[in-house]
């Protein structure tokens, strides 16, 4: 289960100008394994030769029943 905050509001406002006004692109990878993310996104890295601006990592966790789900994301900020 996922709930907004304030700040994902505001990233999603600064993103939204960002790729609309300086014409710069975002991708997001969601991996449920920290290893399974780097992996990811070092492959992104490896065939983009665009400039990268940012790169935002983030982990949520969840318990369902009596297992801990984890969720690992980053997002690319490129141009």
């Amino acid at each position: 289960m996922y709930w907004v905050t304030k700040q994902d509001i505001f990233l999603s406002i600064i993103i939204l100008y960002l790729t609309t006004v300086i014409i710069m692109k975002v991708k997001i990878i969601d991996e449920s394994h920290e290893k399974d993310l780097e992996k990811s996104v070092n492959d992104f890295l490896e065939e983009k030769d665009n400039e990268i601006i940012d790169i935002k990592f983030q982990v949520a966790t969840a318990i369902d029943h009596e297992e801990q789900i984890y969720c690992f994301s980053a997002m690319i900020i490129y141009k």
